[in-house]
C-alpha cells in the first residue's frame, strides 16, 4: 500500500462506489474514478501503476453487475462474450498503435462525435426504449462483432474514455436493443477488455494490489446497486444518465486537449 492519507483512502473509496454505480447504468466510470486515482496517488507514483490499479478495481465492479443483469435482463451471453472476445483483440491491437500515434489529434474528433451522438439521442426520444423486437440476424450480430468488438476495442486500447458508453450506443443501435439489456451487455463484453489489459499490467507489476482490493468491495457494491437500478428505473432513466456522461466526458476531453 503506497504512503496515502487515511482522508483520500476514504475519497479513493468513495469515488470507487460512484464510478461502479455509473459504469453498470451506462458506462464511464473511468471518467471518474482514473483522474481520482491520478490525483490520490503520491507524485512520484508512476502512470502505469494508476492505469493497472484503475483496471484491477473496475473489473470487480464490472463483474458484478454483469452478474446481476445476466440474473434479471435478458441477455443473450453467448453473443456478449463473442463480442468480448473481439473486442480483446481490438483493444490489443489498438493499444499496438498508440505508442506511434497522437491522439492529441484524435480527441477533437471523438467530440464532434459524441456531440452528434447526445444530438441524435435528444432528436430521437424513443431510441432505445423500446424493447428487443427478437433474436438479432445473423448479420446483425457480426456487425456488432465488428463495430463493437473490434472497433470500439481498437478505440479503447488506442485512447479508451468513453468505451462503455460507445458499447452502450453501439449495441442499442446494431442489434436493436433497449437501452437496459445494451447496458447489461456491454457489462459483458467489459469484463473481457478489462481482463486483458489487467493481465498486462499485471504481468508488468503495475498493480497497487492492496489498494486495489480496498477499492474494489466499494466499486462492486456501487456496481451491483447500479445494475438493480437501471433494472428498476428502466430505459428513460438509463437515457438520461447516457446525456450526462456523454457531455461530462465531451468536457473531459475539451479539458485535457485545450486546458490541462
Amino acid at each position: 500500500m503506497p504512503d496515502i492519507s487515511l482522508t483520500m483512502i476514504v475519497l479513493l473509496c468513495v469515488a470507487a462506489l460512484a464510478a461502479g454505480w455509473i459504469d453498470a447504468v451506462v458506462g464511464g466510470g473511468g471518467l471518474l474514478l482514473l483522474p481520482v486515482l491520478l490525483l490520490g496517488l503520491p507524485a512520484n507514483t508512476p502512470a502505469a501503476h494508476a492505469l493497472g490499479t484503475n483496471k484491477a478495481v473496475a473489473i470487480v465492479g464490472t463483474t458484478g453487475a454483469a452478474v446481476t443483469y445476466a440474473r434479471k435482463a435478458p441477455v443473450d451471453v453467448r453473443t456478449a462474450v463473442r463480442i468480448g472476445l473481439a473486442a480483446l483483440a481490438g483493444s490489443s491491437a489498438g493499444a499496438f498503435f498508440a505508442a506511434g500515434m497522437s491522439t492529441e489529434v484524435l480527441k477533437p474528433v471523438i467530440m464532434v462525435v459524441l456531440l452528434g451522438v447526445a444530438a441524435f439521442v435528444i432528436l430521437r426520444p424513443a431510441f432505445g426504449t423500446a424493447p428487443a423486437t427478437g433474436p438479432a440476424t445473423r448479420r446483425r450480430i457480426l456487425a456488432a462483432i465488428g463495430l463493437a468488438g473490434l472497433g470500439i476495442g481498437f478505440y479503447d486500447g488506442l485512447i479508451g474514455p468513453g468505451t462503455g458508453t460507445f458499447l452502450v450506443l453501439a449495441l442499442t443501435a446494431v442489434l436493436h436493443l433497449d437501452l437496459v439489456t445494451a447496458s447489461a451487455t456491454a457489462k459483458i463484453v467489459n469484463c473481457c477488455t478489462n481482463a486483458g489489459a489487467l493481465a498486462t499490467f499485471a504481468w508488468q507489476g503495475a498493480v497497487l494490489w492492496q489498494l486495489a482490493a480496498l477499492m474494489a468491495v466499494f466499486n462492486l457494491a456501487g456496481g451491483t446497486l447500479g445494475a438493480h437500478t437501471a433494472l428498476k428505473k428502466g430505459s428513460g432513466f438509463v437515457r438520461i444518465v447516457l446525456l450526462t456522461v456523454v457531455f461530462a466526458l465531451v468536457g473531459n476531453l475539451a479539458y485535457e486537449q485545450w486546458i490541462a
